[in-house]
């Protein structure tokens, strides 16, 4: 593989600059820029010092500077042995920057900050043992402990459950060979392929430094502008911009390791392994309007619905399976497996679902255990071994380092939620919050004065052998990091129509937010890199008068095959297990078709919620009285996966003058969800400009609405919104 030194493809970069430059014009004065790309050959951004584009106001920008004042001639890529080798110790400039943004907040995480987690297990079901030592991947039925955290990304602990945004997706298992944390995400890849830009991409996303919002959002300037200059991103884009984003339930989503790892056999042999979970109850997400809806409804909605599965026995449920590949099969993918921005599509390497995660147990402290949870990618076992990908070695460095600063103490694993299940020893002694009491007089090794002092063993972790690439030490990324529209394309084009309209509604919904007009711009000219009529979709959304020019790219966008696994919809399991149906009474509901419509769902696998206009309840047709779950103002619709409403028809001529009841049934409808209405209910669509389709049914046909129940009513999307 050819690398070409820093500093070649300054033609290029030039060709970018001026095509921003072009497209900065319709600016306001306020708007400044520095314009970047990545060319994803061996170059760097290489945005000189003195470079005469983009000069703010009143004069030139002034060099960027570490904090020790040394001048950068590169910040776009971290120091590596060779183009694709590891990232090395002595970048001081990479360790400087991601330290300090590991200690920009006190003591919430920077990231992932708003966390719900549970205890449970995993059990093998199918042993890797011809590829690994780790025995958590060869004895089969073992059953080992672990901890599952589920976050957002962009938002602060006190945010919202149900962004748009990507879910942190970590699991610590608690081996007998020491503790494994895999942490990944809801998502493959990611919007960069060097650590170095990090903290870049997570300070464009945040609040924005002079106003302090938006909270938990990417609909704003700085984080577009960012994109907008950074094409390698385009990838993520398209599943940020996707129902991946918004998932109906944690239980309902898949986690990925994202890198590309190795697993070391007995013999040293290694194999590239990447790590996939795929939920039990299948895919399931909302849809933005719901999503937004349920922010104000239940700003904790995905906290609780996996705190209430739990308590109700209904344990959330995934299959661990892996893709496995050699070094000779990655050669011949058409991508490179070490760049975070690329999956390896399933037709390519099948999964192979070895075990299984399920989660059974809630915390008995919030703080103690989900708060102060640690994990980093580098707690790994023997057997398990890490890729060259430049943001995993990133990564390998930041998560320790942020635990010293979040738990304030190298003691942090002592902490019982951190602490290995298995006997530990070392000769790291004292400092902050020493929780242990470690005897003797040997804190050292090699000893002789203490025969039971702990020592190195031929069965301990050992690294893979692996050859050195050809190449010089340097700021470079491989020429093989240089697509960053191919894949884009294939995901979007893998989508069913319908999820193709959400992501351009979601692409025209982000960019209004945006006050800049060149970065709106910017935007739609990397579309059609891939795929012109989404481009074209998003410009007539924003209402521009013509469609912007497309930048120039390292290397053109391929026609890859379509990959149904990217789906959500296509992937949807038609069931109602383990979701949710509200029922809505008043006085004089039928009491045997509340019965009967109960039965039915809870026969399904779903629960049932009784929603009333007076938290107390109401008295049935038969007399008694039903408690309700829910008061029908403080429990809107959007809570649930489908509606009965089940009234009186006295009842229903009354509430048919409620906004909360109206709304109730449209929501749901507008939702796409399953409605069962009663003669009493009728009132009800009615007011609210329902007319029936497949999706609503009568009361009295349990069978027809659980059926309805099992999914969403996709054709009914354009009755009742109009998408990009």
């Amino acid at each position: 593989m050819q690398h070409r030194p820093v500093g070649v493809d300054r033609p290029l970069l030039i060709l970018l600059r001026s095509f921003a430059m072009a497209s900065k014009k319709t600016a306001t004065p306020r708007s400044t820029t520095r314009s970047t790309t990545r060319t994803g050959g061996a170059t760097r951004d290489s945005r000189g010092q003195g470079d005469e584009l983009h000069q703010p106001a009143g004069g030139k920008h002034p060099p960027l500077t570490t904090n020790q004042g040394l001048p950068l001639s590169d910040n776009q890529n971290s120091l590596h042995a060779t183009p694709r080798g590891p990232g090395l110790l002595e970048d001081f400039i990479l360790r400087e920057k991601i330290t300090h943004f590991d200690h920009e907040r006190i003591p919430e995480r920077i990231v992932h900050a708003r966390g719900s987690g549970a205890h449970g297990y995993f059990e093998l079901s199918k042993s890797l043992a011809r590829y690994t030592t780790a025995r958590i991947l060869t004895e089969v039925g073992e059953r080992t402990p672990l901890f599952c955290r589920f976050s957002t990304v962009a938002g602060g602990a006190g945010s919202i459950d149900t962004p748009r945004d990507v879910r942190g997706f970590a699991v610590k298992f608690y081996t007998q060979q020491g503790n494994w944390d895999l942490v990944g995400n809801n998502i493959p890849v990611f919007f960069i392929q060097d650590a170095m830009k990090f903290p870049d991409v997570v300070h464009s996303v945040k609040m924005e430094p002079d106003r302090g919002f938006p909270q938990a959002a990417s609909a704003h300037d700085t984080f577009w502008d960012f994109i907008s200059l950074t094409p390698e991103a385009m990838h993520m884009i398209m599943w940020a911009m996707s129902d991946r984003a918004i998932p109906r339930s944690l239980r309902m989503i898949e986690g990925f390791g994202v890198h590309s790892f190795r697993l070391l056999n007995a013999k040293g042999a290694s194999t590239f392994v990447k790590f996939h979970w795929r939920p039990k109850l299948g895919l399931q997400s909302a849809v933005w309007d719901e999503a937004c809806k349920l922010a104000g409804a239940d700003p904790d909605f995905h906290r609780r619905d996996l705190f209430e599965a739990i308590e109700n026995g209904d344990y959330p449920e995934w299959e661990l399976a892996v893709q496995l590949f050699t070094q000779e099969q990655a050669d011949a993918f058409p991508f490179d497996h070490l760049d975070a921005t690329k999956l390896i599509p399933e037709e390519l390497v099948p999964l192979t679902v070895i075990g299984r995660m399920v989660l059974d147990r809630w915390p008995d402290n919030f703080f103690a255990e989900t708060e102060q949870v640690a994990f980093c990618p580098s707690h790994v076992v023997p057997g398990i071994d890490f890729s060259n990908d430049p943001l995993l070695q990133g990564r390998l460095f930041s998560y320790l380092d942020t635990q010293l600063s979040r738990l304030g103490s190298p003691n942090f694993h002592q902490l019982p939620i951190n602490a290995p299940k298995c006997p530990f020893a070392n000769l790291q002694r004292d400092g902050h919050m020493q929780m242990r009491v470690p005897r003797g007089r040997v804190n050292y090794e090699p000893s002789s004065l203490d025969p039971q002092s702990p020592r190195e063993t031929p069965a301990g972790f050992r690294s893979a052998s692996v050859p050195a690439d050809d190449g010089a030490k340097g700021r470079v990324r491989p020429e093989s990091f240089a697509d960053h529209y191919s894949q884009a394309r294939q995901f979007y084009r893998s989508q069913t129509p319908y999820e193709q309209a959400h992501i351009a509604s979601a692409l025209v919904f982000e960019l209004s937010k945006v006050g800049t007009a060149h970065v709106r711009e910017a935007i739609v000219g990397h579309l059609r890199h891939i795929d012109s009529a989404l481009a074209r979709r998003v410009a007539d959304g924003l209402g521009l008068a013509a469609l912007p020019a497309a930048p120039p790219a390292a290397v053109a966008a391929k026609d890859l095959p379509v990959s149904p696994p990217l789906q959500i919809i296509g992937k949807m399991k038609s069931t109602l297990q383990g979701r949710c149906v509200g029922l809505l009474i008043d006085d004089g509901s039928d009491a045997g078709t509340v019965r009967a419509l109960r039965k039915a769902v809870e026969a399904a696998g779903a629960r049932v919620k009784i929603v009333a206009p007076r938290i107390g309840g109401a008295k049935l047709s038969d007399g008694k009285p039903q408690t309700a779950d829910g008061q029908l103002a403080g429990t809107p619709s959007v809570v649930f996966d489908a509606v009965a409403v089940v009234l009186a028809d006295k009842a229903g001529k009354r509430l048919a003058k409620e906004g909360a009841a109206i709304d109730f049934v449209r929501d749901a409808y507008g939702h796409l969800k399953a409605i069962a209405v009663d003669q009493g209910g009728q009132w009800l669509l009615d007011a609210g400009g329902i007319e029936r389709d497949e999706g609503v049914v009568d009361a009295s046909d349990a069978r027809s609405f659980v059926a309805a129940a099992k999914g969403r009513l996709w054709e009914r999307e354009a009755k009742v919104r109009t998408l990009a």
